[in-house]
């Protein structure tokens, strides 16, 4: 099944104890769908300036994504942002943003409207709640952050009302419900709305949350975390992807899609940038799933 993604493309500057890679691609439509797209057929939609590489644009069109959505302003340079991670590099200090082309909203096709699947990447939620009405998705998952959560969170709350899915980390979920214990964070944010919770929890891995399961699983053991960037954007792209491939969101088909969703993540983290998941191959993922299957045995 089609799966449409709204957000943003990037360009950014990145400091880890590994090194520092300068005006290298980034962004959260760009991760999710490089991730997304090796399990289904994905439709971007966001903003981009002259400046942005072709190369990742290249991947995503040879895995057969529709870019129709992507809308390039000549005269603008595209959404840039610097950060520094340090020691553990549980969360990047945010060095440098320029806003450039994302103060445009995204133009969305007539052809992406009653997709499937929808994943609003993280944007303020005055800009989900306008792709909400655009693109009335069957099955329509949102991300946030602490950012919307503090300067907007009225129209924050009308999203997550409508949305049937919410992926987000540990303290935006903490932060948004006010409970410091994750289980009854996810228990309070069903109750706001989505159908299905997701809470990442970076190198501890994430809790799934619906009305009927609870589900925790680890993450992937990747040998060696060189760039942590884009890491739960691939996760959502690996954990929708499949379930679009799926089609439709079964105890055991939620459970398998977040072992994608982690395995995707643990490609991404492995290289600066999108180079893991530019060089993944679905071959890849499958062997990283049925490891990470039989390390916690699942399903059956």
């Amino acid at each position: 099944m089609s799966l449409v993604v709204v957000g943003s493309f990037g360009i950014d500057t990145i400091e880890t104890p590994f090194g520092r890679a300068e005006d290298v691609v980034g962004g959260s439509a760009v991760y999710f769908s490089l991730a997304a797209s090796l399990f289904s057929h994905v439709k971007l939609a966001g903003n981009i300036g002259s400046d942005f590489p072709q190369a990742p644009l290249q991947t995503l069109k040879k895995r057969g994504a529709d870019l129709d959505g992507i809308q390039t302003f000549a005269d603008q340079a595209t959404f840039r942002w610097t950060g520094r991670y340090e020691g553990e590099m549980n969360e990047a200090e945010t060095l440098r943003t320029e806003l450039n082309v994302l103060v445009e909203p995204p133009q969305i096709p007539h052809t992406y409207i009653h997709s499937p699947f929808v994943f609003l990447a993280n944007m303020g939620p005055s800009t989900q709640l306008e792709a909400l009405k655009t693109l009335q998705g069957h099955s329509v998952f949102a991300d946030t952050m602490n950012l919307w959560i503090d300067t907007a969170l009225a129209d924050l709350q009308q999203v997550l009302e409508k949305v049937d899915g919410l992926i987000l980390n540990d303290a935006e979920a903490r932060a948004l419900t006010g409970e410091t214990h994750l289980i009854l964070a996810g228990e309070a944010l069903l109750k706001m709305g989505p159908d299905t919770v997701i809470i990442k929890k970076g190198e501890h891995g994430a809790f799934l949350f619906t009305e009927a399961l609870h589900f925790a699983l680890p993450a992937y053991p990747t040998s060696q975390v060189v760039d942590p960037t884009g890491a739960g954007d691939s996760f959502a792209g690996g954990f929708l992807g499949a379930l679009a491939e799926m089609g439709e969101s079964t105890p055991e088909n939620l459970r398998r899609a977040m072992a994608y969703g982690t395995v995707a993540a643990s490609m991404t983290v492995e290289h600066f940038s999108t180079k893991g998941l530019e060089e993944a191959t679905r071959s890849e993922l499958d062997q990283r799933f049925q490891k990470l299957r039989d390390f916690v045995q699942f399903s059956s």
